[in-house]
């Protein structure tokens, strides 16, 4: 057991989490292969390149991902303070979720599996 009293403890544990500004969405109907190419092409970028990318991405993922970028940008200005025009996307990732398994059927009596796959979208915002 640690040592001190629970509020102290927990005071420890608050100064040690990350400050930097984030947005996580879970549970997004899109797969993790598909959300990685748009979150490819923002890593790095600062905010408004990243929003014009996904704004004009004929991609699916890219719509979820831009009103993901703007909740994190909403974040930085709200939470930490910080002036959008010094953001820059630091961390961009798609962690694999959970899987819907249906079927379709097929003939001769025969069903083929369809996997309706999930995933976790985390986008960590910085100032440069």
């Amino acid at each position: 057991m640690a040592k001190g009293h629970r509020s102290q403890i927990k005071r420890e544990r608050n100064a040690q989490k990350d400050t930097r500004p984030s947005a996580k969405l879970s549970y997004a109907r899109v797969s993790v292969q598909k959300a990685c190419f748009v979150l490819d092409a923002i890593r790095g970028k600062d905010v408004q390149t990243a929003l014009g990318i996904v704004t004009y991405n004929p991609r699916y993922a890219s719509e979820l991902i831009a009103k993901l970028l703007k909740s994190a940008i909403a974040n930085a200005e709200n939470n930490n303070g910080m002036d959008a025009s010094n953001l820059y996307v630091e961390e961009c990732y798609a962690n694999k979720g959970p899987t819907m398994k249906r079927i379709r059927p097929r003939a001769q009596g025969r069903a083929y599996r369809i996997e309706k796959r999930m995933s976790h979208i985390t986008i960590v915002l910085n100032e440069r």
